[in-house]
């Protein structure tokens, strides 16, 4: 079964516990995936998407989660 709920920044921010001005810098990086919906100007990726985002990830040094 697929989650295709919409997560904005703050939703993404708080699965990888950053705050969403790191989202939103990993963006403009393109460090984060395209969005899979903008509305009225905004992002919005679908969980799956993230997941998937963080599962293939690298992680940060020293980092554990």
């Amino acid at each position: 079964m697929t989650d295709r709920k919409l997560w904005s920044y703050k939703e993404i921010a708080a699965h990888i516990r950053v705050q969403p001005d790191t989202v939103r810098s990993y963006r403009k990086h393109g460090l984060l995936p395209s969005p899979d919906h903008v509305e009225s100007g905004k992002p919005y990726w679908y969980a799956d998407t993230i997941r998937a985002w963080v599962a293939n990830r690298p992680r940060n040094r020293g980092r554990r989660e």
